[in-house]
């Protein structure tokens, strides 16, 4: 019988397995007292729970990206799945320690959004936009092939970058069939380029991090800087009106201020593109909820969709 996973325990199971250690913040009570706010995940998905009265060799013993043994109770917290701890150590040499063992996988492999997204780039055919694009690429292939799209909620997985970046493709190739006047080639440079920046505001896979520059800049303004960096090295003017267009794809992607963007879609392709890019995002936030959820239930609440909880019906077509 296989091992269960994070996702197979029920409210009120007891739960003991390997997992990884995804996210680790201290933080104090309010009488003082610091316990340390954790995230565990595996294949299946993640787990948060609370290390109580936490010493400073447990706070630096228990760092993002180590694989632990847990062991305590599911139970849930204002309509969220939590674990209640009743021990956390370190996996041994003996036992399995592999941090890549514990992470989640994009949906389809590697060679297959390679293989999907090389028509899109191909069909690019502004020159400007196809060189910038392709520049980019390469310099950060390795990491954006692997990367996830967010530390959190949506395709925080292996892969996840470059999974929604190609869903997002997908998205607006059906649009740009359905509507006329689109211009193709800046959708779909924008929509390569736009999340393109998280290859450098996060740490990878394992154990999820906000760099430092990440932090300080976000990776909107990241990207735009390394757009401009290839302008130079190639000579061309990144104040262009191709270039500019291209840039504000990426500036506006977030559509508010507020959300993070500079400045507000103010092109038909980047009005579209922030869209898409909300579209794909929820969707995978809600499947992966409901994917959790019996048939007649309500799903978690989710934190990034106003707190909203998901009604998961019975499927009317075995009835």
């Amino acid at each position: 019988m296989a091992e269960k996973q994070i996702n197979d325990f029920q409210e009120g199971d007891n739960i003991s397995i390997f997992a990884l250690i995804k996210d680790a913040q201290v933080r104090s009570t309010k009488k003082g007292a610091n316990y340390l706010a954790m995230t565990f995940s595996d294949q299946s998905g993640e787990l948060s729970g609370n290390l109580w009265d936490v010493s400073d060799d447990q706070v630096q013993t228990f760092q993002p990206g180590l694989v632990v043994h847990l062991t305590g109770q599911r139970t849930s917290y204002q309509g969220r799945p939590q674990v209640n701890i009743d021990e956390v150590r370190l996996a041994t040499s003996e036992e399995p320690n592999q941090p890549e063992l514990y992470v989640e996988q994009a949906p389809e492999s590697e060679a297959q959004i390679k293989n999907d997204l090389r028509p899109f780039v191909m069909a690019i055919t502004e020159p400007k936009w196809r060189l910038i694009v392709n520049k980019l690429i390469a310099k950060h292939g390795e990491a954006f092939f692997t990367s996830p799209a967010a530390k959190t909620n949506h395709h925080a997985f292996t892969g996840g970058l470059a999974y929604h970046t190609l869903s997002i493709l997908r998205l607006a190739k059906s649009v740009i069939s359905q509507y006329p006047g689109i211009n193709a080639s800046l959708l779909y440079a924008g929509a390569l380029l736009h999340d393109l920046g998280k290859t450098v505001e996060l740490s990878g896979a394992v154990g999820t991090q906000y760099t430092t520059s990440g932090k300080l800049l976000g990776h909107i303004p990241l990207i735009d800087g390394e757009i401009c960096a290839v302008c130079e090295a190639e000579g061309l003017d990144y104040e262009s009106e191709e270039v500019v267009l291209l840039r504000h794809m990426v500036l506006s992607h977030h559509g508010l201020l507020e959300y993070g963007s500079p400045v507000r879609p103010a092109l038909l392709e980047a009005e579209i593109l922030h869209h898409l890019d909300e579209l794909d995002a929820s969707i995978m936030m809600m499947q992966t909820a409901l994917g959790k959820t019996a048939a007649g239930e309500f799903s978690d609440r989710l934190f990034a969709m106003d707190n909203q909880a998901f009604f998961k019906p019975a499927d009317i077509t075995k009835k």
